[in-house]
């Protein structure tokens, strides 16, 4: 076997493990795979319950017809695990499956192939390896396919034995480090549970869009500015596992403001405000990368380009609670608030408000992420919008509520955003 390759998959290996969100995991897991064994296409699943839930498609020849930057449209479907299809059969058996040409199936095969993609893109698939993330404990994560091996001609070959061995080996380790990845989301989600208990809002599909959104306008913005692709896969990553938690300090909120089924008043408002501050005050002692951005991006979300927003300069490390009479509902109650020190002051001793790039970028671009999924669903205090006028009210805050370069970038990227809106419905909408 030739000794390049192994070095390669072994390189790869150590890659992998620096990204945190399973998701860009995933869809660089299925790129390094299609590397490995020098495949045109492929298309990776998870595990879902019964089912293979569909994730990520790449192909080379299609991606050459888009504009520079984008990428294949999400898709979002499911397949029953069992042995009809190829990739619910190896599911199933957990084997791998090495086919020279899926239009020549053996007809005692109990799987079949669908040729439905090939005749919506006019793409041909040939060969294609199929083989299980397995755990080392057995347990099924998913299943990968890659399609159309090519020679160094060019020319679609089928699989060998070789690439059998060497993909086994990649996915061996690249379950290892999707394991890890599926285990960090799962402690963010259960962060967010704890916000979700207290505001119905808030929930792991509100945060999944958010994140999403923030980590595809960077993505443009980043691309835009020609930041190199390792340097955007970074901060990308970073970006979008933080943004999950951009709203945790609503925990230390009262529910007296936090529930209430309408509108605040402005008093109410200045409460609610504190759930910046205190949001950041879980990351105050920051260990990691993400640790900061987390911090960053729960402090600064609220902040305005043109300097109208909050909380300002504040210390969330010492943030401390208080309790305050104000009138909720027509009546006055006894509310405990957080109040957090300025570290700079204005003229009326107020902390002073953070402007244009004073404000961190994963702020700026969370700031437009949420505006985005706020005003497009439905709230008990209003109705949805059309996409339409959503854009269009963001476009118009360019300049003033929102950077304008991260604004330019989101209107690039709405088609891919509306992708992302379908793949994480609320509750109510599935």
């Amino acid at each position: 076997m030739d000794g390049d390759a192994i070095r390669d998959v072994i390189a790869i290996d150590s890659e992998l493990n620096k990204i945190q969100d399973s998701d860009l995991l995933l869809e660089r897991i299925l790129l390094e795979a299609r590397r490995v064994v020098r495949a045109e296409a492929g298309t990776i699943y998870v595990k879902d319950g019964d089912k293979l839930h569909f994730k990520y498609s790449q192909n080379e020849l299609k991606e050459r017809e888009l504009p520079p930057g984008t990428k294949l449209p999400y898709a979002n479907f499911s397949l029953v695990i069992n042995e009809k299809t190829i990739s619910g059969y190896v599911a199933m058996t957990g084997q791998l499956l090495n086919i020279p040409d899926v239009y020549k199936l053996p007809s005692n095969s109990p799987y079949g192939y669908s040729s439905y993609y090939d005749e919506q893109t006019g793409y041909r698939t040939t060969s294609m390896l199929t083989l299980p993330l397995k755990t080392g404990s057995g347990k099924l994560l998913g299943v990968i396919q890659v399609i159309n091996a090519k020679d160094e001609t060019g020319r679609t070959r089928a699989f060998s034995k070789e690439d059998e061995v060497l993909i086994t080996h990649f996915a061996a380790n690249a379950t290892v480090a999707l394991q890890r990845a599926f285990q960090t989301r799962s402690m963010i989600y259960r962060m967010n549970r704890t916000a979700e208990l207290r505001d119905s809002h808030e929930t792991n599909a509100h945060v999944l869009r958010v994140a999403g959104y923030a980590a595809e306008i960077y993505d443009r913005w980043a691309f835009t500015r020609g930041i190199p692709e390792a340097e955007r896969d970074r901060y990308k990553d970073t970006l979008k596992m933080a943004a999950m938690l951009h709203d945790i300090g609503k925990v230390a909120i009262s529910d007296l403001i936090l529930k209430k089924p309408a509108r605040f008043t402005p008093e109410e408002y200045q409460v609610m405000q504190a759930h910046t501050y205190c949001g950041a005050m879980l990351f105050t002692d920051p260990e990691s990368e993400f640790d900061r951005m987390a911090g960053e991006i729960a402090l600064t979300h609220h902040e305005r380009w043109d300097g109208e927003g909050y909380p300002g300069r504040v210390d969330p490390a010492h943030a401390a609670p208080r309790v305050k009479r104000i009138v909720v509902e027509g009546v006055e109650r006894e509310v405990e608030v957080w109040d957090a020190p300025a570290l700079e002051q204005d003229e009326e001793g107020r902390p002073r408000r953070l402007r244009g790039e004073e404000i961190p970028l994963s702020g700026r671009i969370v700031a437009v992420a949420d505006v985005f999924d706020a005003l497009i669903s439905h709230r008990v205090y209003k109705e949805s919008w059309t996409k339409d006028k959503v854009v269009a009210e963001i476009l118009a805050q360019a300049g003033r509520q929102f950077d304008p370069e991260v604004v330019a970038a989101f209107g690039e990227v709405v088609p891919r955003l509306e992708q992302i809106r379908a793949l994480y419905p609320d509750a109510a909408a599935r």
